[in-house]
């Protein structure tokens, strides 16, 4: 691993972004903001210091072209943005400046996710498209203040999707079909249970259970400590977002086009909402349940038995999660000029937020204090509300 200071400094101002062809990765995020989940990273809508719906402009920007469709990381203080090459580069929450950069190595296979002392990554090795060469996976633990790695292990695939953290293990699913729960003090094993098909979804933590989503359609609801399962639901379709918990259901989208609602203590069905393509992007709000699916609308369920309340068309293709606060959702469609913000009450739009001609990428927005923060093809860019002028 190559480790380096760095003294650089953000480009303040905003500038015209070109057009630019970059190939997108699986659409990932740790940035999903919702009602009630314990285990991801924000906070939740209704304490989200900004209002979505009031103008916001660009504070400082972070350039770089290395920038792929994995969600940011953050902590109190610092922003972990994830780049090609296995880089990963620690960013100050004021004003974008370059505290550290590492380099793992191969390239960063899962959204990272921080903690208040370290920041975990974890990456890949080898040509998986190459029959001749066996794809391996890493997970490491860097400091905080430096980058430097406080522990690394190897593993035999590598876990994809994005990483969950509690307070005494990392979770996640590696493209062998194992699931983990990494000791994130030392980086051993807890546990691990072998499946039959990949994982690449988003690990989300509620009480004591685990839920992860499989290639094959399957919700696992699995226990923090022991990884025994304690149900499972079958879909038709793969399971590669995020679910959202809300007063003990768990609602989650399928690849065969449906939003599910279950009981979060029996994985019962309690209703499903048919939309018009794959669904991805689910989240909980006081409102309603939020649904993107890949024909590009955005459909608000009702919590209790699923009724559509509205549905909208954006002008894109939508794999990120939303960032939701109570006055709106903030949504970025697949390339795309801008990010749209939509009222919860009525779906109509109600503020955009301008990111330079076809700059969006699978990342989902995050928030940081009074932040922001929208990952494009040619850097990150934090939003917020402009300053009074005295």
């Amino acid at each position: 691993m190559f480790f380096s200071h760095m003294n650089s400094r953000p480009r303040t101002r905003s500038r015209r972004h070109h057009l630019l062809v970059r190939a997108l990765w699986l659409p990932c995020v740790l940035g999903l903001i919702t009602m009630h989940v314990v285990g991801v990273a924000g906070a939740g809508w209704e304490d989200l210091p900004v209002a979505l719906s009031q103008p916001l402009v660009i504070r400082w920007q972070y350039d770089s072209e290395q920038t792929v469709s994995l969600t940011p990381a953050t902590d109190r203080e610092r922003i972990f943005l994830p780049l090609a090459g296995g880089a990963i580069v620690s960013l100050n929450s004021r004003d974008g400046r370059l505290q550290w950069r590492s380099d793992t190595g191969g390239e960063i296979s899962a959204s990272p996710v921080a903690d208040d002392k370290r920041v975990y990554v974890a990456s890949e090795y080898g040509d998986a498209a190459s029959p001749s060469r066996t794809t391996k996976g890493a997970l490491r633990a860097l400091g905080q203040e430096s980058g430097v790695t406080r522990w690394m292990r190897t593993l035999p695939g590598p876990i994809r999707g994005s990483l969950a953290v509690s307070a005494n293990s990392l979770f996640g699913g590696a493209g062998d079909g194992k699931v983990y729960a990494i000791d994130k003090q030392t980086g051993m094993t807890r546990w691990a249970t072998q499946y039959a098909t990949p994982f690449a979804s988003q690990p989300v933590l509620s009480g004591s259970l685990l839920f992860i989503g499989s290639d094959d359609g399957i919700l696992h609801a699995l226990d923090q400590t022991s990884g025994a399962a304690a149900w499972s639901y079958r879909t038709r379709g793969p399971i590669r977002g995020p679910v959202a918990v809300v007063s003990g259901v768990v609602y989650f989208g399928s690849g065969d086009s449906y939003v599910y609602a279950v009981r979060e203590s029996t994985g019962k069905l309690l209703w499903r909402a048919r939309t018009g393509a794959a669904v991805q992007s689910v989240a909980g709000t006081n409102s309603g349940v939020l649904a993107a699916s890949l024909d590009n609308f955005v459909y608000l369920f009702s919590l209790n038995k699923g009724h559509r309340v509205w549905k909208r068309q954006l002008g894109g293709r939508i794999a990120s999660q939303p960032l939701t606060a109570s006055d709106g959702a903030l949504f970025v469609p697949l390339s795309s000029n801008s990010g749209v913000v939509l009222a919860l009450s009525d779906g109509k739009q109600v503020n955009t937020l301008l990111i330079g001609e076809d700059s969006s990428i699978g990342a989902s927005p995050v928030s940081i204090k009074d932040l922001v923060l929208v990952t494009t093809v040619h850097g990150l860019l934090a939003f917020a509300h402009p300053i009074p002028q005295p």
